[in-house]
């Protein structure tokens, strides 16, 4: 089942999951080497907060994908996309910036939910969810939340792909995954195409600060 509203699309699904992708993005601990990993050091969460205007979602030196959870649509500290005081997650989008101090990115916004009502509204506060930061983690190269409803999303990137795996509690009756291409930033161009049952391709051209449109 399928239905669309604009160049949103939400698929009937039982589950989700990317096989053969390693979803844990960090290097292999056991590995031997003579070199020291820093990278346990990291916390991906640090600036998530109060005006540091991060993201804590995975991404590549110079990568292609920045994908991170978006928490906040408007206001200064929503530049980011996430800000460490909200409990709802609007979904997961494919760009982001860190750091600055003015919103851009956010295209490509995918978002898993329970049970049938994700398509009868498809509005913005129809398809958020609730979660608590205990749920929550992050390393280089992975982010995990479950939400309140049971529902857990894992999310990893390559320098040109984002790769997400939703796992979808027991007693799920009905999945779904909700792809919004009219999300945040002014929309100039967009596609999409269902190719079958298992394949979508298309596009999204968006205007926002980084680039001034002229129309």
């Amino acid at each position: 089942m399928i239905e669309r509203l604009r160049p949103l699309v939400a698929i009937s699904v039982l589950a989700v999951l990317l096989q053969g992708t390693s979803f844990r993005g960090v290097p292999d601990r056991n590995a031997p080497s003579d070199l020291p990993d820093l990278t346990r050091y990291v916390d991906p969460f640090i600036g998530t907060g109060g005006h540091g205007h991060t993201f804590p979602g995975p991404t590549l030196p110079f990568g292609m994908v920045q994908l991170s959870p978006d928490t906040r649509l408007t206001g200064w500290d929503s530049c980011s996309g996430y800000h460490y005081s909200d409990n709802r997650i609007y979904g997961f989008s494919h760009t982001h910036l860190s750091g600055t101090g003015i919103p851009d990115y956010g295209d490509i916004l995918l978002m898993p939910r329970i049970g049938l009502h994700a398509f009868n509204d498809f509005t913005k506060s129809g398809y958020t969810n609730t979660f608590k930061h205990e749920n929550e983690s992050a390393s280089p190269g992975y982010y995990r939340v479950k939400f309140d409803d049971g529902l857990q999303a894992e999310l990893t990137t390559t320098k040109r792909v984002g790769f997400h795996r939703y796992t979808f509690p027991d007693h799920t009756d009905v999945g779904n995954i909700i792809l919004d291409l009219t999300y945040r930033d002014r929309v100039l161009d967009s596609y999409l195409k269902i190719v079958d049952k298992q394949h979508i391709e298309g596009f999204r051209r968006s205007s926002s600060w980084a680039r001034k449109q002229v129309v």
